[in-house]
């Protein structure tokens, strides 16, 4: 039954496929060309099917990948089975879903956490920091933001794209929820600079940490 399933929903994402929307897609390194809208209302009617999505997983296909993290039971991966997912994700998108909506929601996240932000490839560093970022606004106890910062002030101007993305996340996010580091962090951000001169799109806040920052704080003072 799964594998006719896998056939029939294969299928029906293909249908879906766009030239358009793929060609915009590629630019960001995202090769599948299907309405995000129309991904998540197949998710929807099909609810969570952890044995699907572990098939649709295996296909290796991008759109393919996306729905079965829509339509996962999160807390039901292993370790083991997340690290393995991690390392073998190519498109961004699929990266930041299975980040965002399962690991953070799984059990092991934490002990993920700390061996991703170790680990010597960028891509999967990038995702410890990504949860470290997560940690630092919603649960900071325990969390060592001077050595954080140390190591954000270190690395972040020679790192690759994604990790250097995910490390000025997180040195924003320090900079925005706690204030006793916020001249420091704000100082970091403006003399390495990075993502300075980054396009931001009208009514859109920069990437920019200390613009970042200040932006945040100043719209939860007025409210």
């Amino acid at each position: 039954m799964t594998e006719t399933t896998v056939a029939q929903v294969m299928a029906e994402l293909a249908a879906l496929e766009d030239p358009k929307i793929r060609k915009v897609n590629e630019r960001h390194g995202d090769d599948h060309g299907v309405n995000l809208g129309k991904l998540r209302a197949i998710a929807k009617r099909l609810k969570t099917q952890q044995d699907l999505a572990r098939e649709l997983w295996k296909t290796d296909d991008t759109v393919a990948r996306l729905l079965a993290i829509l339509i996962c039971r999160p807390k039901a991966f292993e370790l083991a089975e997340l690290d393995t997912m991690l390392r073998e994700t190519r498109a961004p998108k699929v990266h930041d879903w299975l980040v965002n909506y399962v690991v953070k929601k799984n059990p092991h996240s934490e002990e993920l956490r700390i061996a991703w932000c170790a680990d010597p490839d960028p891509v999967v560093a990038s995702a410890g920091w990504a949860l470290t970022t997560e940690r630092v606004a919603k649960k900071p106890e325990g969390l060592d933001l001077t050595g954080l910062l140390d190591v954000i002030e270190a690395e972040m101007k020679d790192a690759p794209d994604r990790l250097q993305w995910a490390m000025n996340s997180c040195l924003a996010h320090i900079g925005i929820h706690h204030a006793e580091h916020r001249p420091r962090a704000i100082d970091i951000g403006e003399r390495l600079e990075v993502l300075k001169d980054y396009p931001t799109p009208p009514n859109c806040t920069s990437p920019f940490a200390p613009v970042w920052i200040a932006e945040i704080v100043r719209r939860r003072h007025e409210r």
